[in-house]
């Protein structure tokens, strides 16, 4: 079992390990690129035809600054070199997260540009033209009936739309954790940034101008749902990473950190939430015993709470959420400023 004075001894650093999590904040080929077909990558510039605004924004943030400044951080590179990568942009585990790629001759990636719209909204080949196109109209002809099908369709074919938070969040959390053993106890990378959906999707990165056209911040009960589904996500993804540790070493001590803080902010929400889908990701949670070479128990536990996270975005919008509006974090705790 993992030793809680080594837990302590984690959190009592983890100030001065943010950061460097909040530049690298990379995972493994079995999550990232797993979940992501390559050769459907377009590219950002595909996207920022039509979305000009979305993309203004996104080249003042961090995500777009990875392209550029990550090969050049020296941490990056000591990261690199005691992981055995020659080079951070040639095919090396880093592309995983912190670029955007697509496919290069001999089976090889080559980065087209940072995180980017793809990262978050799904590789694009299959559903950009549908997306964009009207519904083979001018924008002003096309009716409402026929746009809701382009929608649905566009869905179908692999685009993960705002209101699909479980999924995007999935995304969020698979990158500002780290599910890799090695990349932490060999190459010294971080076992993920102290992310929180809220916080960090309200800050610097936020990009809302889909309702609004001064980028505001998300509504109330928009937020109190992606607290929930964060904590929930959060809770999913660090426990499946426990039960992939194999030795009793910084990547387990960090994941299982994360997994009770997780734990202690789900029991706050179930506190106050009278939910039946909230209490029962609470109580498989507080069921989880945390323990090296566990994987199957672990991933099924973390596969279950995914499910009911997924449900809580299907059956609520937050409306009626008002009780834990006490846990979310108050602007002033948001990552950065949204540009205007």
């Amino acid at each position: 079992m993992i030793k809680t004075s080594e837990i302590g001894k984690f959190w009592k650093t983890l100030s001065a390990m943010t950061l460097v999590g909040f530049m690298f904040i990379g995972l493994t080929s079995a999550s990232a690129s797993a979940a992501t077909d390559h050769a459907k990558i377009v590219g950002p510039t595909q996207c920022t035809e039509c979305h000009k605004e979305t993309g203004a924004i996104w080249e003042s943030t961090p995500h777009f600054e990875t392209f550029r400044k990550m090969p050049r951080n020296k941490k990056g590179r000591e990261i690199a070199k005691n992981m055995g990568f020659k080079r951070i942009k040639a095919g090396s585990l880093c592309l995983d997260c912190h670029f955007t790629s697509q496919p290069k001759a001999k089976d090889k990636l080559k980065p087209i540009a940072g995180i980017s719209c793809e990262s978050c909204h799904g590789a694009g080949a299959d559903y950009i033209k549908v997306h964009s196109s009207f519904s083979g109209k001018k924008k002003a002809e096309e009716t409402t009936d026929e746009a809701k099908q382009r929608w649905v369709k566009s869905e179908a074919a692999g685009m993960i739309r705002p209101q699909k938070m479980y999924d995007w969040a999935k995304n969020c959390y698979a990158c500002h954790t780290v599910p890799n053993e090695k990349l932490v106890n060999v190459g010294g990378h971080t076992a993920g940034s102290d992310f929180e959906l809220v916080a960090w999707s309200q800050g610097k990165i936020r990009h809302n101008l889909w309702h609004t056209k001064t980028n505001d911040e998300a509504p109330e009960a928009r937020k109190r749902l992606m607290y929930v589904v964060g904590q929930a996500v959060e809770l999913e993804t660090s426990i499946a990473a426990v039960g992939k540790a194999t030795e009793e070493k910084d990547y387990a001590i960090k994941m299982t950190a994360r997994v009770n803080k997780a734990k202690d902010n789900f029991a706050k929400i179930a506190a106050v939430l009278d939910l039946p889908e909230i209490k029962a990701i609470a109580e498989q949670s507080a069921g989880v015993k945390l323990a090296l070479g566990d994987e199957g128990p672990l991933s099924a536990a973390a596969a279950e709470i995914g499910t009911l996270a997924r449900t809580i975005v299907e059956k609520y919008d937050g409306s009626k959420m008002a009780a834990i509006d006490s846990l979310l974090p108050s602007p002033d705790k948001y990552k950065g400023k949204p540009i205007k």
